[in-house]
């Protein structure tokens, strides 16, 4: 539903985005994570045709955004962190204009307003003034003008932001809501939100995707299959030795093909040092990590894989 193809965008000498590409398949909820100023403005800027990337590719439903715009805004609804909102107008007369402009025909503009209404949980506000609205209502009225003219996909930028916690979960369950029959891309830089509503995180960091990872039950879930040349979510072993220094133990984790990170958690009793490695999972290392502790002298006293927590890999990522 989504394709982006080495897209960069730069600003004079500085880069913004950094040669990125990912895809979102059709019906899927995915997070587009990272810290501020990662790039994930910019990029929801592009999809949604309002920025010109300076090299590279997208396509939306199949259509180029660049070469087809006007067939992939009439398929992509979006909400910028900023809503466009007209205060001084009601609720109703607002979502009429939206529907005008998104070319919805007149004879389907009721039905489409009182069904994105009722969606949107508005439908006691629908005769309110914009103005007088708490800033929760207002999110959902920009979720119902994205939604106006029936898109495939939902593009939303930062769509919890400055929302106190209930709000939150209502806007949260209506994206789930709202899943259920459309593709959804949603940017945020907070973690616990994005581990809740997704099925799957592309996390950006300094204008590169740096991580996509799978959630089953807002927990990271490694990938065990790389040919599609995404970077897959690592994979954790952690595991105890005796007979040598830290340092020489060190160094030869560090040299196994696969391993990314190596740590050294603490020195125990009886000289026994405590690693914890973190590893591409397209291969089981452990073979090779006993081999290696074995075939030197040393003792291997204990090997189990540790699940990572997302907020160690979502850190490990965005370094």
């Amino acid at each position: 539903m989504i394709e982006v193809q080495n897209i960069t965008k730069n600003y004079g000498p500085f880069q913004a985005l950094k040669d990125i590409s990912f895809q979102v398949d059709k019906g899927q909820i995915v997070g587009f994570l990272g810290p501020n100023g990662a790039g994930k403005t910019t990029t929801m800027r592009i999809l949604t045709c309002f920025m010109p990337a300076s090299s590279g590719r997208v396509t939306i439903a199949g259509y180029d955004i660049f070469k087809e715009s006007r067939e992939v805004r009439k398929r992509i609804g979006y909400l910028p962190e900023n809503v466009p909102l007209y205060p001084e107008m009601t609720v109703t007369k607002y979502l009429k204009y939206m529907a005008k402009i998104r070319s919805v025909p007149r004879g389907s503009i009721k039905a489409r307003l009182d069904n994105v209404i009722e969606a949107c949980g508005l439908t006691e506000r629908r005769h309110q003034i914009i103005g007088q609205l708490s800033r929760g209502f207002r999110q959902r009225v920009g979720l119902a003008q994205a939604l106006i003219h029936e898109p495939d996909v939902l593009i939303l930028d930062e769509p919890t932001s400055g929302l106190d916690p209930r709000q939150i979960v209502e806007i949260r369950e209506l994206i789930k809501a709202l899943g259920k029959e459309r593709t959804i891309l949603f940017s945020t830089h907070i973690l616990p939100e994005a581990s809740m509503t997704c099925e799957r995180l592309i996390i950006i960091s300094r204008g590169k995707i740096t991580g996509d990872v799978q959630l089953e039950g807002g927990r990271a879930v490694p990938e065990q299959d790389d040919t599609n040349g995404k970077q897959v979510a690592p994979a954790t072993l952690s595991l105890e030795v005796a007979g040598a220094a830290a340092d020489d133990i060190l160094n030869a984790l560090t040299d196994i093909q696969n391993v990314l990170q190596v740590e050294q958690i603490d020195a125990g009793t009886d000289a026994t040092v405590t690693f914890r490695l973190h590893y591409t999972p397209t291969t089981d290392i452990r073979a090779e990590v006993a081999e290696i502790i074995v075939g030197r002298g040393w003792q291997l006293l204990e090997m189990h894989t540790t699940e990572m927590s997302l907020e160690e890999l979502f850190l490990s990522l965005t370094v």
